[in-house]
């Protein structure tokens, strides 16, 4: 007679390794198809794998702090297409010319986590949040539910209840979006849901002439969003700014009250903290009163200028913005989490955002599950499948602490400060403005133009510099530096601090090397 030991139940999760292994079968032949067994050669992609490994190391990881490294290897499109073998085939190519394809590929890429990458609001190398997307990718999870993504979704939900906090806010909800323009958009549309629930189901025939209200400084998105949701771009008002790009509170409030005079409805205004060009702040305090007088929602698009949060230093810039309704904000930038790595964050805790997006897909969101259904949380989003983006910023701050964050935000800003100050001492370099972030927006001007009065001729001139120093510093491949024109100024250089990995004699050198292509114009 055996024990009751041996008649033991498996615990919870516990599985009998042998009832995993599957018995060998016969071949059987369905449609045409022989089936036995796995076709892929596991050996061969796992040999694969450990080659690319070591590639995207040597190629990629061990260089991107070298200096003496190109930024770029630049090759026009059709020469580029000709380098590249793009052509797919019938027949599959073998390893080692995958690795060579790998390696063409690496070469002619833009090394973004160069020390002299500046032509983004992103750059440098975050080593634990590229271990972090190194796992997502090799885990290939989908971030809707809690049944098939345990883990990502409470590390979100931690990173999102930590970014609340520094909002200011005691409790909010958020979600993890693909960038900044699809976090105003959600913003725009929980707006709306706000002030007329009933477009969600109706649509917009019935609903007033809805207008919104920005800075003449915002981004972009802005009126992309008004543009996608059906509002229309002509209900987007651009707020004029002050001369360092700040939005004027009394315009904004003329404006709101001319379209009530004119009948339409006021729902949203939409404040930016970091402006793309100028990092400029929007002075929030006075905003919110605008926006509590008139009833409005206020979102704060701090998709750049979030990250002065982690800063107590720094953090002076966004005062006020707990006052905001929902804010949007990017750690893939100042904070290097990685592209893409976007929160929207909404006070609201009576689940607004679920009630404004969710589909209640039965095959996802079964409300009987053996488990608490709160944790599926996919249906506050508009995708379905959705990447763990929040899982590199996680990774990113348990290796640094709040204190690695907040450090990594006052020496970008302290370097800021220092290209400033060098700027000024240097004949043939002239700031358009004192930066308050680290947008530091200058130009060059070449020895040919340095005696010639400001005039239409001179702007005229000078507006051609920035272009043609960009092209040389690319084709030689020693930097990469943003350029635009803006609000009636002619062409000019916009330096953007970002990567730890940036040291003052980096700054130097981009000054010398800008002097060194520009004084031959």
């Amino acid at each position: 007679m055996s024990s009751d030991s041996d008649h033991q139940c498996p615990v919870d999760g516990a599985v009998d390794q042998q009832e995993m292994i599957p018995s060998k079968k016969n071949a059987v032949l369905v449609d045409g198809v022989v089936l036995n067994g796995p076709t892929t050669d596991a050996k061969a992609g796992e040999k694969f794998v450990e080659e690319a490994c070591r590639l995207i190391m040597e190629e990629v990881v061990l260089k991107a702090t070298d200096v003496n490294e190109k930024v770029c290897e630049w090759r026009p499109p059709e020469q580029l297409k000709q380098l590249l073998d793009l052509e797919m085939r019938d027949s599959g190519e073998p390893p080692h010319r995958l690795l060579e394809l790998c390696r063409d590929v690496i070469r002619y890429s833009v090394k973004t986590n160069h020390p002299r990458f500046f032509n983004q609001l992103y750059a440098g190398l975050d080593y634990y949040s590229l271990v972090a997307r190194f796992m997502t990718e090799a885990l290939n999870p989908s971030v809707y539910t809690y049944e098939v993504s345990p883990v990502f979704l409470l590390v979100e939900e931690a990173v999102l209840k930590k970014m609340i906090e520094f909002i200011g806010w005691k409790e909010g909800d958020g979600i993890f979006n693909p960038g900044g323009s699809v976090s105003n958009m959600y913003a725009m549309n929980l707006a709306r849901y706000k002030y007329c629930p009933d477009i969600k189901e109706k649509g917009l025939s019935g609903s007033p002439r809805l207008i919104l209200f920005t800075s003449a400084e915002c981004h972009y998105s802005m009126k992309k969003a008004a543009s996608f949701l059906g509002i229309g771009t002509e209900n987007v008002c651009f707020v004029e700014t002050d001369g360092r790009g700040k939005m004027i509170p009394e315009e904004l409030e003329k404006q709101v009250w001319q379209a009530r005079k004119e009948g339409a409805a006021p729902f949203l205004v939409c404040a930016t903290s970091g402006t793309t060009v100028l990092g400029a702040f929007d002075p929030l305090d006075e905003i919110a009163d605008i926006c509590e007088r008139h009833g409005l929602w206020l979102h704060v698009d701090a998709s750049w200028g979030g990250s002065a949060l982690m800063s107590r230093k720094h953090r002076k810039l966004l005062h006020g913005i707990h006052r905001a309704d929902s804010v949007a904000w990017n750690p893939h930038k100042m904070l290097m989490a990685g592209i893409q790595c976007c929160a929207l964050l909404v006070k609201d805790k009576s689940d607004l955002l679920k009630k404004c997006y969710c589909a209640k897909a039965s095959y996802l969101f079964q409300q009987d599950k053996f488990y608490d259904v709160s944790y599926d949380t996919g249906d506050k989003s508009i995708q379905c499948s959705r990447r763990p983006d929040a899982f590199k910023f996680w990774m990113t701050w348990k290796a640094l602490g709040t204190s690695g964050l907040e450090e990594r935000v006052n020496r970008a800003l302290a370097l800021s400060r220092y290209l400033v100050d060098e700027i000024k001492k240097r004949e043939g370099f002239k700031l358009l403005l004192e930066p308050e972030y680290a947008n530091i927006c200058f130009w060059y001007i070449p020895p040919s133009l340095r005696e010639m009065e400001e005039g239409p001729e001179f702007w005229a001139k000078l507006n051609l510099v920035a272009p043609a120093i960009k092209e040389r510093m690319m084709k030689k491949g020693s930097l990469m530096l943003g350029y635009q024109p803006h609000r009636g100024k002619v062409n000019f250089f916009r330096q953007v601090v970002i990567s730890p990995q940036v040291s003052r004699e980096d700054m130097d050198f981009l000054l010398d090397e800008i002097d060194l292509l520009g004084k031959d114009m």
